[in-house]
């Protein structure tokens, strides 16, 4: 399609969507997908994936299921630049689409055979590898005569298929900000843009310019007797994995355990996503895990995806 639909529809000088053109197609096999919740003039899910440069849309209805019973109607919508993965906002009402937006989930797909020969045939397999929704799923066209293009999402049957399980009732926050729609909906004043990595740091207080540190240590817990009493405190899960120091600069990401030891080698998909974001230099301090079926992590498993040479399962956090 090309975004030429897309940009027909918006007028960017009212709304915060981007209007693309900033961003091209990664290199590799696996490209991005996102699902964005989109509380519109009725409450739906944008279910998108990175192709030929340009995000590949549905509108899925009733929002994915890791049910392989559950087949949800996904209607075919304009290609999206690819800069929207980031997107997470306000439209204003009046324009298309008008309503909040969150990034419900994101990540790397997979196709399963050429995916330019699935969409033309109307059979697209695939495996997703984000934060919410992994594993095989596949996109189906239903034969109708209606204007609009129908598939179907659905769920394949793998170690990742949940019968039962309502995972956007459970884990209804977004994976960028932690927030919930109707958070955003409610405090537009609040709302997080998709230009929030190109934000001036000079401008965050007690910031000084010069060069990346040599070493940064990572922010190690501390164990006390008791949690802190008040209401300005958070709290964040503790996962079992490796501890993961990411230094990037010039478009390339070496990845460093606490103790120094260089490790980029090892998590090699790690590495290419962190050389992908869209900053000059940065450090970032977190933690790769493997995930089970459950959103868990799982050391064994983590240790026996390295054997297996199987880092692009893993999700750093």
């Amino acid at each position: 399609m090309g975004l030429d639909e897309y940009r027909r529809r918006r007028d960017f000088a009212r709304t915060p969507e981007p209007a693309g053109g900033g961003a091209g197609a990664r290199a590799g096999a696996a490209g991005a997908f996102v699902v964005q919740k989109h509380a519109a003039r009725r409450l739906h899910y944008d279910f998108r994936l990175e192709l030929d440069g340009v995000l590949k849309s549905w509108a899925v209805t009733r929002g994915p299921s890791p049910d392989p019973a559950e087949k949800r109607l996904a209607v075919r919508t304009e290609d999206h630049p690819l800069e929207y993965g980031d997107f997470e906002g306000a439209i204003p009402q009046g324009e298309y689409g008008g309503g909040s937006v969150l990034v419900w989930d994101r990540g790397d797909w997979v196709p399963r055979g050429d995916p330019d020969d699935g969409l033309r045939k109307g059979k697209l397999s695939f495996e997703l590898h984000g934060s919410k929704l992994r594993g095989r799923w596949a996109l189906v066209r239903l034969k109708d005569d209606s204007k609009r293009e129908n598939w179907l999402l659905v769920k394949e049957r793998d170690d990742f298929a949940a019968p039962g399980r309502d995972l956007l009732a459970e884990r209804p926050e977004s994976v960028l900000s932690g927030r919930s729609i109707d958070d955003i909906t409610e405090n537009p004043g609040r709302i997080w843009h998709s230009d929030r990595t190109r934000r001036d740091a000079a401008a965050v207080p007690g910031a000084t310019p010069g060069p990346l540190p040599d070493a940064l240590a990572p922010q190690l817990a501390t164990l006390v007797h008791e949690a802190p009493d008040g209401d300005d405190w958070l709290h964040e899960i503790k996962f079992d994995g490796y501890r993961i120091l990411a230094r990037v600069e010039g478009g390339a990401a070496r990845l460093f355990t606490r103790n120094r030891l260089d490790w980029s080698d090892r998590f090699t998909a790690t590495a290419r996503a962190c050389a992908a974001l869209k900053a000059d230099s940065l450090l970032l301090d977190g933690e790769i895990v493997a995930l089970d079926a459950h959103g868990a992590s799982d050391f064994e498993a983590l240790q026996e995806a390295l054997s297996a040479g199987r880092d692009g399962d893993l999700v750093y956090y």
